[in-house]
């Protein structure tokens, strides 16, 4: 029993001691440890603060002087004047550099400073806080602590748009949030803060930032959406341009300005509870806010725009460093008036759902490009797909004078008889190619211009194959066609495809009396800094194609057209109107080219997705289009055409079938017999292509 007792005596001393000396082994580990970590962490502290300091100098070294980062564009921008010589149109990136924080708007620096960074004059360049609440609702809302909420100061914005000085780099891949460049961030703007005053770095700031629509900076966006300087802008201007800074192209103004309005809305509370502004003046505010000047109201010609970027020399535009003044042959009033018909035909005869599509181009006698609509939705947005100059479509009958054009050239008078048949006639049925006409009747033997002012298909494949289909071709090209065209007889009937703009640009052709013209949009491009022209475009319009008198006779064609042919819905009473309809396969697309003594003008409508149009065809809507237009555009009755009087044509058509085809003239009386009929039929289709 006693035996017992002293052995669990001297076990449980044995136990305490053994306890005892473990808790002295961990302390005296504990402690080692936490000295070897307190000497670590000094040495990792002094690590951290001298690379610190060393990124903080090599940044601040490296920082190039203030005026020499004003600018980060890396290419120029355009600047586009119309007819008239005033500014209708940006592209690339505007700039101005002589805004300063200084001499800007005072509501202007408030409602940056309330809206982005509340404490700018008060931190070193950083915000911790700002840092940690980011990451926390970034983790919050399921993102990674990096993407989403930056928690940024303005000077590490700037950090940001400087791309942290590396050229290699394009800012928006410098925007990317990554540990990395944030981490790189801080000594960078902490260099900013040393090397250039709190006005300096806002100045670069208001400077360098994207503010939608084509816009760097605060002073070029106030001239573009407000047509004033930054220098003048009132609080709710002020309010809007800061309320860019968030998404500037969801919130510019020239694309949604509901949106932007009531984004400033938020901009003018956060004054307001930054007390930049009183609660007077943020109700009045709230009542009357920003909008666009009329100025920018009323910009028009983005699809225009658009084709001269390619059509000018592409040095000097879309690959300038330089900021370009381009002098253009836009006319603001005739693109409205052009804008305005398209959308007034389409609410009266098309269906809102309709997918039906139109493009218009309007020429001077000349060949200047006075407007070109590439689309009737979204005219103000650029880069929008143009169907002016985009687009490849089947011209159908528009296409056919050209092969009378070909014809009249070789020597086919107007009064050559052809055979409006059925069934081809002996001497080509050997071609397996042989049309039907739209209207299914047939008439005999109908004389030559018959057969273009009535667009009779069986007519002109006939004659397509006696002047030869690579000599239409050749016509067809040297007055301005540019696509390729296919060499057998249904290119007649317009198979090939062709662009409006090039089409158009032909039939200017016809006006000029058989000189090819060339479609000039631009005059010239000079520097913004200096007056001085850089290049100049030339126009050539002295190549002939047609011989005069054969121009006149292929002139007095077209006006019978308008006149009493297919394109009647496009005669206006009084005028003297020339011009040819046209319907691809399946009425795909419709055609109306015409002229004045003033103007060239086509217009398309079809589908982008190739559907056929229901019920349209080129005698119905784009005529009546085309005629809209014309009047608008037209101050007072155009002069007559260069075409034969009536005497003349007579006199023409009586000189004889030249190229040894006299065997087949014929006088009027046989033509006599098919006009009756043809009068009867005409009235009978009101289209007929």
């Amino acid at each position: 029993m006693v035996n017992s007792k002293k052995k669990e005596k001297s076990s449980g001393v044995k136990s305490t001691k053994l306890r005892r000396n473990l808790k002295i082994f961990l302390e005296r580990i504990i402690k080692t440890c936490n000295l070897i970590l307190f000497w670590f962490g000094i040495r990792i502290f002094f690590i951290i603060i001298a690379s610190s300091l060393t990124a903080i100098a090599y940044f601040y070294f490296i920082l190039p002087p203030f005026e020499r980062i004003l600018d980060g564009r890396k290419k120029g921008s355009v600047t586009f004047l119309d007819k008239y010589e005033q500014t209708f149109a940006w592209r690339g990136q505007q700039f101005d550099r002589t805004l300063r924080s200084t001499n800007a708007s005072s509501f202007l620096v408030d409602a940056i400073i309330s809206s982005e960074d509340k404490n700018y004059f008060n931190h070193f360049g950083v915000s911790v806080r700002g840092i940690v609440g980011a990451i926390r609702i970034n983790l919050r809302e399921g993102r990674g602590p990096f993407n989403g909420h930056g928690g940024s100061t303005i000077t590490q914005q700037v950090a940001k748009l400087l791309c942290l000085m590396n050229t290699k780099k394009s800012e928006s891949s410098c925007r990317r949030q990554s540990i990395a460049r944030k981490i790189l961030e801080l000594p960078f703007a902490i260099a900013l803060e040393i090397k250039f005053s709190k006005a300096e770095i806002l100045s670069i700031y208001m400077n360098r930032v994207y503010l939608g629509a084509g816009t760097i900076g605060f002073e070029a966006a106030s001239q573009r959406y407000f047509n004033k300087s930054a220098r003048e802008v009132s609080i709710v201007e002020s309010a809007m341009l800061a309320a860019l800074l968030k998404a500037p192209s969801r919130y510019a103004p020239t694309n949604n300005l509901q949106l932007a309005q009531n984004r400033a809305k938020l901009v003018l509370n956060m004054m307001l509870k930054s007390k930049y502004i009183s609660l007077e003046e943020y109700e009045t505010a709230i009542k009357k806010p920003a909008t666009l000047s009329k100025k920018a109201n009323a910009i028009l010609g983005a699809h225009f725009v658009d084709w001269v970027m390619i059509d000018a020399p592409e040095v000097l535009t879309t690959e300038t460093t330089e900021d370009i003044v381009i002098r253009t042959t836009f006319d603001p009033l005739i693109q409205k008036h052009v804008e305005d018909s398209v959308s007034n035909i389409f609410s009266s005869y098309v269906k809102p759902t309709s997918t039906a599509d139109a493009s218009v181009v309007v020429m001077s006698s000349d060949g200047d490009i006075l407007a070109m609509l590439g689309g009737r939705k979204n005219t103000r947005l650029e880069g929008q797909y143009n169907r002016a100059f985009q687009a490849y479509r089947q011209p159908g009958s528009a296409f056919k004078p050209f092969v009378y054009a070909a014809a009249l050239q070789q020597g086919y008078s107007p009064r050559y008889l052809l055979n409006d048949t059925r069934d081809p006639p002996e001497q080509i049925k050997n071609l397996n190619y042989w049309p039907k006409n739209h209207n299914n009747n047939y008439l005999g033997d109908v004389k030559l211009d018959y057969g273009l002012i009535n667009s009779v298909n069986t007519v002109t494949v006939e004659l397509a194959h006696l002047v030869g289909i690579k000599n239409v071709i050749n016509i067809a090209k040297d007055l301005g066609i540019q696509s390729n065209l296919s060499s057998n007889l249904s290119l007649a009937l317009g198979s090939s495809e062709v662009s409006l703009l090039n089409l158009t640009s032909a039939y200017a052709g016809f006006l000029n009396l058989g000189r090819k013209v060339y479609p000039r949009g631009w005059l010239d491009l000079r520097l913004k800094s200096n007056d001085e022209v850089l290049i100049k475009s030339t126009k050539h319009s002295d190549t002939r194609v047609i011989g005069i008198e054969e121009s006149k006779a292929l002139i007095k064609m077209l006006v019978a057209v308008v006149e009493s042919g297919t394109g009647k819905q496009a005669y206006i009473n009084g005028w003297n109107l020339a011009g040819k309809t046209g319907t691809s396969q399946n009425s795909r697309d419709a055609w109306f080219v015409g002229f004045t003594s003033q103007y060239v003008v086509g217009v398309w409508m079809g589908s982008d997705d190739n559907k056929p149009l229901k019920g349209v065809v080129g005698g119905n809507l784009p005529s009546k289009i085309w005629s809209d237009i014309i009047k608008k555009i037209h101050a007072n009755i155009p002069d007559n055409l260069p075409e034969f009087s009536d005497k003349e044509y007579q006199e023409y058509s009586n000189s004889g079938i030249r190229n040894g085809k006299s065997d087949l003239f014929v006088d009027d009386n046989i033509v006599d017999r098919t006009n009756v009929l043809s009068r009867f039929l005409n009235y009978l289709k009101t289209i007929n292509d």
